[in-house]
Formats: structure tokens, sequence, C-alpha cells
């Protein structure tokens, strides 16, 4: 494998708070939460960024009949992105918890308290203790790389897509953030124009990462970006191919809920649209795989 051209942001400290449970699962009794089969359920809301990488583990590792998955609605109902119904089994995990009860969430059926909430943990924590090596997402030697991706798709498009559509900044700063986002989009356009996947042949939390980071760089960020801007991000042809065949794996494209991402993003945004609202990258519906439809006629998202 080569290696991704991460260094520069290795001192970058990450903008994401921090998680207010980061419990582990471990390989045996002793560890206290230890790997049993139904044991543990994953609360998730697929608007939700972190939630939708795990989902998407959860599928890839055919977790569906070992740990259990609770939706919640795509628009969080109280402040601070608050799911209420989350609230008892914060409470019961930590007496008068101050903060809001956000997903994320691993709990344990057990104990009716929470794990983590640290969606990172949560999916190394489903491969290595669930997923029997089997397809290999974190595999031997290649966690710096994976973390390293990460990183780099955290701060160099999440973040600068960000600052590149902040009204109340000044044009030299949104400026610097495009640039910013255009190298990261080119450095992985030139890593895919070799190879399917990002560390070569086979599919690993890499992509997971990348893909989720695409469909928001799409779908939330675009609307604050200028016109010219949206082209410039579109003409990366091998990134956009790869979104699109990852989006037609039925591990990936099934999850997506477009219409709850609107949503969750109209709702608490506060900047303007732009010209680049107009301008969609990918007909990201029309790439996912028939997901079926149940009998009281609502779509399933693959986590029964």
């Amino acid at each position: 494998m080569s290696a991704m051209p991460v260094h520069a942001l290795n001192a970058v400290p990450s903008p994401r708070p921090l998680p207010a449970f980061r419990g582990r699962i471990g390989c045996d009794a002793r560890s206290g939460h230890y790997a049993v089969p139904r044991r543990y359920r994953l609360h998730l809301s697929l608007s939700c960024p972190g939630a939708l990488r795990i989902a998407v583990v959860h599928s890839l590792l055919g977790l569906a009949d070992i740990c259990p998955v609770t939706l919640l609605p795509a628009v969080p109902d109280g402040p601070d992105g608050e799911h209420s119904a989350l609230r008892p089994l914060y409470e019961a995990s930590a007496h008068r918890y101050p903060g809001a009860a956000v997903a994320p969430v691993l709990s344990d059926d057990w104990s009716g308290r929470i794990v983590s909430t640290h969606a990172p943990d949560i999916m190394r924590d489903l491969a290595r203790r669930f997923g029997g090596g089997r397809p290999a997402l974190y595999p031997e030697g290649a966690e710096a790389e994976i973390e390293g991706v990460a990183r780099l798709v955290e701060q160099g498009m999440d973040g600068a897509a960000q600052r590149a559509g902040r009204a109340d900044a000044d044009d030299s700063e949104r400026r610097a953030a495009l640039g910013s986002l255009l190298r990261t989009l080119r450095t992985l356009d030139a890593r895919l124009a070799g190879q399917e996947y990002l560390l070569g042949g086979e599919l690993t939390a890499a992509d997971v990462e990348l893909w989720v980071a695409l469909v928001r760089l799409d779908t939330v960020h675009r609307w604050h970006l200028d016109a010219s801007a949206v082209h410039r991000v579109a003409d990366h042809p091998h990134l956009w191919a790869y979104a699109r065949r990852l989006t037609a794996h039925p591990a990936f494209g099934p999850h997506l809920d477009l219409d709850g991402i609107a949503l969750r993003h109209h709702a608490h945004c506060q900047g303007l649209e732009a010209a680049g609202a107009a301008v969609q990258i990918l007909d990201w519906a029309s790439h996912v795989p028939d997901q079926g439809v149940s009998a009281d006629g609502q779509v399933s998202h693959g986590l029964d």
C-alpha cells in the first residue's frame, strides 16, 4: 500500500466534540462489555454522518441478526441535536446527565446503559468483535492509513467545505478554504485513478469514511458554495465515479436518507443559500439499489 499524504494534518486538532461515553467492547468476559450476539443495540439517525458510517459498517459485516438497530427521526426533536427518545438511556447511564441526548449510541440491552457514543470506536468494535474478519475493514497494518483518511476527509473536505461556504467569512478566507478542499479532492482523485478502492483492491473503513464525506459535500455543503466552485468540485471524474459505484453497493446506497439529510440541514443551518444549490453533482437516488418496501409502505434501510 502506498501512504496517503496526510502528515500535514496530523497536528490539527479535530473539531468534533469529545464523546460523552467511550466504552469499548472487549474480547472476553473479563472486559465487562464482551461480544455476545443481541446484547448490544445501535441507535442511529441516518441523516447524521457518524450514524451513516456505522450503518454502512453494520451492513457490510452482516450484523442485522447480531446487533439490532433502532432508527431515530432524521431531525432531532430537542435542542443541540437531542433525540428525546434517548434521554432515558442517557439518564440511566449518568445520573442527571447535563448534555444533549444525541445519536449515534451503542447501548447494552443487559444493563440498559450506554457503552459508547463515539462513532469511530463503535465502527472498530463492530468489525473486530463481531465481524469475523470478513470483510477486513481494518486490515492489519492499515490502521494508521485509515485514521489518516478519516482526518483528511474531516478536515480537508468537511471542514474546508464549511469554511468555503461561510457567509460571514471574507473572500480571502473562502478562497483559501476552497483551495484546501480542491487540493484534497485532487489527492483522492489521483489515488482512485489507478485502483478501485482507497487502499487498493479491497474495500476498507477508509472507503466508508470517504463515501459519507462525498455524500455530505454534495447534499449539504454544496448549498453554500457558488456555482463555479461546485463545478470545480465536480471536476474530479475518478472520485465521483467511485461515489456512484459505492452508492450502488447494497451496504451503502440503501442507507441514504436524502430527504432526511435535507430536512436536518435546513432545520439547523443558519447559512445563506448560494448559487451552488442549483448545481447537483450526482443524482444519488438513481444509483441506489432497489430497497424494497414493507407492508406498511416504509422504505427498508437494510437494518432490520
